[in-house]
């Protein structure tokens, strides 16, 4: 069995990760709007991990820049491999790959930063990123299981504003899921035999706009691949429920964090946990169910 750490975050503490003592951590995105000093951070943790960038990852930078290197690239550069947008990252000791999304979504049928990811990755259109990220699961090792990382989920998840991906910031919701991942996860399906037990994303916060309550933050699809969004913002709160988004050496805080058991091929059980942290002590507090392996949600 393995544990990963699926994770949205502003702020973070390397004890969080030894209280969790995950074999894999993910992160999907949204380090803030280009905080590169975070994310050389987030590079330079001594864990197994795989990132991807968000659309407040390009949240200035349009269009590639031939004559100096703008704070996309430089965030590119120090995550190096560890970044897995349109590429796919082996654990062989996890017997797991992880195969990445297309970076800086922002959700929806139109592509953001377009200009940026044409020249960063040739991608013009929804029919050419969903081949790259298909493209980028071919060759998996047979005996691998694939998670797919993304910023923001596909599409096919429900229209209900308080669905996975589903609009809460207008009347009537909406599907706010990404198209191409929907292709090349359909594609993955009909024309290999690559085993997809997880998909992983963010983006969209499990608190709702206008006070209209909580997100779903599973799916489960006919196929039984399970969609697991990560987005709980803010994921760090002060003890007297005053949230906090620049805690991460301050006391009295509790810091939020999306666990995943896999076992023998299957996720196991998916859990929404909160861990305090006073001085140098953390303690795990609560445990929220999201999933079992009945196959049955809690939420």
């Amino acid at each position: 069995m393995f544990k990963s750490v699926i994770w949205i975050s502003k702020t973070y503490l390397i004890r969080d990760f030894e209280e969790m003592q995950p074999d894999l951590v993910l992160f999907t995105g949204d380090f803030g709007n280009e905080n590169l000093e975070l994310v050389q951070d987030v590079a330079a943790l001594n864990f197994p991990k795989a990132v991807i960038l968000g659309n407040h990852d390009s949240w200035s930078t349009q269009q590639f820049s031939s004559k100096k290197k703008d704070r996309v690239q430089l965030q590119l550069e120090c995550l190096g491999q560890e970044h897995v947008g349109y590429k796919r990252l082996d654990f062989p000791l996890l017997k797991l790959s992880i195969v990445g999304g297309r970076p800086f979504s922002c959700g929806g049928q139109q592509i953001f930063r377009k200009r940026l990811l044409c020249a960063r990755y040739g991608i013009q259109d929804m029919e050419g990123s969903a081949k790259r990220i298909y493209e980028a699961a071919l060759g998996t090792p047979e005996d691998h299981l694939v998670i797919l990382l993304a910023h923001n989920g596909p599409t096919g998840l429900g229209s209900e504003l308080n669905d996975i991906c589903g609009k809460d910031w207008v009347f009537g919701g909406g599907d706010h899921g990404d198209p191409d991942l929907a292709q090349a996860i359909s594609h993955l399906k009909e024309t290999t035999n690559v085993s997809i037990p997880l998909v992983v994303f963010g983006h969209m916060h499990k608190e709702l706009a206008h006070g209209n309550g909580l997100r779903k933050m599973i799916a489960v699809g006919t196929d039984d691949i399970i969609y697991l969004n990560g987005a709980i913002v803010p994921r760090v709160k002060r003890s007297t429920n005053e949230t906090s988004l620049q805690a991460s050496n301050s006391d009295g805080t509790y810091r939020a964090f999306t666990l995943v058991e896999i076992l023998n091929g299957q996720v196991n059980k998916i859990s929404e946990s909160w861990v305090s942290v006073v001085g140098n002590e953390t303690t795990l507090e609560e445990e929220h169910i999201l999933f079992k392996s009945n196959g049955q949600s809690s939420r």
